[in-house]
């Protein structure tokens, strides 16, 4: 299940709701068409030249069937957004018009609606192939009628569809090329939960970024305060949606990468016929000039081979402390001006914000440091202290003791014990302060302590299995422990069982924490654990209670990074 749970992206709420609204007044006006040309063949039949004795039925059809199609849509939790809905229409409108008069049908405009409706929520593509099966459908009707002096009418009418549809499936592709637009800045310019860290937010946005330009890789190379030392990050098309950190690279193979000058905007495609290629394919928008001008081709040419790309777009990154540049690349097709200037839109919205997030993490890491000083001077006070001074006791009174006294073995077994514990506690409150000497994770040691707690207090023996390798950062961590700590207070307080596991991995984007326990008792019926799940969601993942191995219970909790 971790490993299938991220696809494309899904509409936002925001956006599901705007979309409802939209196919409830598209409903409602389909109605009103619908009722308004059965209102005028019922009522005024005589003065509609050319109408069919049989024009009723496909009138009174249509009007049931957009009465039925609204119901269904005002319905909760049933939108439903399909392209054979327009299709649809637009056969009922093309039998309309046939039973109303073919050329000289006064619902001849009703073929608009389709192609409007198509094309505002579709965009271009869909608008366009509604258009021309409109107007091919328009002129088989004027053909197969003995069309005479109408063939003027029939050709004058064919046209103005055909033409008229063609503006709207250019205005529809502006809306629905506008609202996309307008959803990637909103989402590159929300805070990305702080617990998944800088790397998560970088990641997150170069995914959208490419799948918004239909992109094949989306490159970033950035440069800090350290002129010797540049990060490269790739994501590439099909690839698992993680968070790579960042590859250190030098500054000689950043360079070819940070050729272009800073306030340039790069558009670069490759001509595929010879005959493209005499006007042109590499321009650049000079943010300072303000304008459009030709570049130099053969640096195009070079940067494309070195980017294995037959197209790309590239934008200069200006930071606090240093620079960058993003690229965007694509082998199936051309990218355009606007897509240029569009992505220079989205890194000024989206790197503030990544900024601002690595503050937040700079902060939260230099508290951690001074909580582990504080951790350690307190250890030193509370548990260290108290030792040497029980060990200085037991000294005081070993030196009083004779040395016939029965007990004078054991005093010096006790001098010893003690002065191994001073040592540890000293090595552990040394190990606190610095934060080196840890083999694993600082999250499982203190899972693997609790572990062991849990066995001498109540005697329920869990395992734990994690990888070493799990990139998560140091808050999402701690969620990650409390989550662990709520799962064995679930097992000795809920059940019987004796034996436990908890699994910790990461698959494809998504960490998956598995809490499992023995069948020993049936658990209270409709368990589901409160607080896990209300951590969980504020993580935006989800919790799964399911049968385990040997009827067992197990807790499947699953977060994306």
């Amino acid at each position: 299940m971790v490993n299938d749970k991220l696809g494309t992206h899904g509409e936002s709420a925001f956006g599901l709701a705007y979309a409802d609204v939209e196919a409830r007044m598209v409903c409602g006006i389909r109605v009103m068409l619908a009722v308004s040309a059965l209102l005028m063949i019922w009522i005024v039949p005589g003065e509609l030249a050319g109408i069919s004795d049989y024009a009723l039925l496909p009138v009174g059809s249509y009007a049931i069937y957009s009465v039925a199609l609204g119901l269904f849509v005002i319905l909760p939790k049933h939108f439903i957004a399909t392209k054979r809905i327009h299709w649809i229409d637009l056969g009922w409108y093309a039998s309309i018009v046939f039973f109303t008069g073919g050329v000289n049908s006064i619902f001849f405009l009703f073929l608009f609606f389709p192609i409007l409706t198509a094309s505002f929520q579709w965009g271009f593509e869909e608008g366009a192939r509604i258009a021309m099966a409109s107007t091919v459908l328009f002129l088989a009707f004027g053909l197969l009628t003995p069309a005479g002096a109408e063939l003027p009418r029939l050709m004058l009418r064919a046209t103005f569809l055909l033409a008229f549809g063609y503006l709207c499936a250019k205005w529809g592709e502006s809306k629905v090329a506008s609202a996309r637009r307008l959803g990637l800045l909103r989402d590159v310019s929300r805070l990305s939960n702080p617990r998944f860290g800088v790397d998560h937010t970088i990641t997150n946005v170069l995914t959208r970024v490419r799948d918004f330009f239909h992109g094949s890789n989306c490159i970033l190379v950035t440069r800090g305060s350290d002129a010797a030392v540049y990060e490269l990050r790739r994501v590439g098309d099909g690839e698992a949606r993680t968070s790579p950190l960042a590859e250190k690279i030098v500054a000689e193979a950043a360079a070819p990468l940070m050729e272009f000058s800073q306030v340039k905007i790069i558009m670069f495609s490759r001509p595929s016929r010879a005959a493209v290629s005499l006007f042109g394919c590499s321009y650049a928008y000079d943010i300072s000039k303000d304008a459009w001008e030709a570049h130099d081709r053969l640096s195009g040419e070079k940067m494309a081979n070195l980017l294995e790309t037959e197209s790309y777009v590239s934008v200069p990154i200006f930071l606090k402390n240093g620079e960058g540049r993003i690229y965007v690349t694509s082998s199936h097709h051309a990218f355009s001006k606007a897509d240029a200037l569009f992505l220079n839109h989205v890194v000024a919205q989206a790197f503030p914000v990544i900024e601002s997030i690595e503050l937040l993490d700079r902060i939260a890491s230099h508290a951690a440091l001074r909580e582990r000083q504080r951790i350690a001077w307190d250890f030193h006070d509370t548990a260290i202290q108290p030792y040497v001074g029980l060990k200085m006791g037991l000294s005081a009174l070993r030196n009083k003791a004779t040395l016939d006294n029965p007990l004078i073995h054991d005093l010096d077994k006790l001098l010893v014990m003690a002065g191994q514990v001073i040592g540890e506690l000293r090595d552990y409150a040394g190990m606190v302060k610095s934060g080196a000497g840890v083999t694993e994770p600082v999250y499982l040691l203190s899972l693997r302590r609790q572990v062991a707690q849990t066995k001498e207090f109540y005697g329920v023996d869990i395992t734990v299995s994690a990888r070493n390798d799990v990139d998560i950062s140091d808050r999402l961590a701690a969620e990650v422990l409390q989550i662990a700590r709520e799962g064995i207070n679930n097992i000795c307080k809920h059940t019987t069982a004796r034996h436990g596991a908890i699994a910790i991995q990461s698959a494809n984007g998504w960490l998956a924490i598995r809490i499992e326990n023995e069948n020993a008792g049936p658990l209270p019926a409709n368990f589901m654990p409160r607080s896990i799940m209300e951590r969980t969601a504020a993580l935006g993942g989800n919790v799964i209670v399911k049968q385990g191995v040997a009827s067992g219970t197990c807790v499947q909790v699953e977060i994306p990074i």
